[in-house]
């Protein structure tokens, strides 16, 4: 993802089972800028499936899912 994205606010949510990152990245969305990019990093695999369920409910843009070593960085924008 280096240089195509710009991440506003990183979520280091790893060793936090769900729904643990889930709320965590519910926090960020409400802190964060419109249009601002939060990554999340969680090492539960949960997340992979609970996190893009809840960005398509609220209608914020899911960039993508990236398998890193040990665990998934989920790359959401905030759209409104």
């Amino acid at each position: 993802m280096s240089g195509e994205i710009k991440v506003n606010r990183v979520v280091d949510a790893r060793g936090s089972f769900c729904p643990g990152p889930l709320i965590e990245l519910v926090k960020t969305i409400r802190e964060v800028d419109v249009g601002d990019v939060v990554s999340v990093y969680a090492s539960d695999s949960t997340s992979k499936q609970d996190i893009p369920l809840w960005v398509r409910k609220m209608g914020h843009e899911l960039i993508g899912i990236f398998e890193r070593d040990g665990y998934a960085e989920i790359v959401v924008r905030k759209t409104y």
